[in-house]
């Protein structure tokens, strides 16, 4: 029996305080009984919420690859991330472009994949990583 696990959840935030102004983002990987698998956060310099939460899914998702996952269901606390990446939303904002097709590349990579947005506080322990890491100006985890 392998290690690896099939699917996992991938719990991802992003956020800036002052919008744009500082930012971080912080992941929480789980499989599917909620055992944590991995977890990590970082300091990412003056940036928007949205860049932020884009930063964030990429981050989960090159995680969740690396666990060597197939199927990865995405939880964020971003509607418009969350509605971008699945298609219900353009992208208009010209920064935002390039990490949407670096997010969509990234799933790509997965046989399966979703991507559900909740409220913040059904994503407590991400949003406390970005936190952590926005106060440390830096990688805490």
């Amino acid at each position: 029996m392998s290690d690896r696990p099939d699917r996992v959840v991938v719990h991802v935030d992003g956020g800036a305080r002052g919008n744009p102004g500082p930012a971080g983002i912080g992941i929480v990987v789980t499989d599917e009984r909620g055992r944590e698998l991995a977890r990590a956060n970082d300091f990412i310099g003056v940036a928007t919420n949205n860049v932020a939460e884009y930063r964030a899914l990429l981050l989960g998702l090159a995680r969740a690859s690396q666990l060597g996952a197939r199927e990865v269901e995405v939880v964020n606390d971003s509607q418009l991330v969350a509605r971008q990446v699945t298609g219900e939303y353009k992208v208009k904002k010209a920064d935002l472009k390039p990490l949407h097709a670096q997010s969509l590349a990234a799933l790509r990579g997965f046989e399966r994949w979703k991507v559900r947005s909740v409220p913040r506080e059904q994503n407590e322990l991400a949003d406390g990583l970005v936190n952590d890491a926005i106060d440390a100006g830096g990688p805490t985890t």
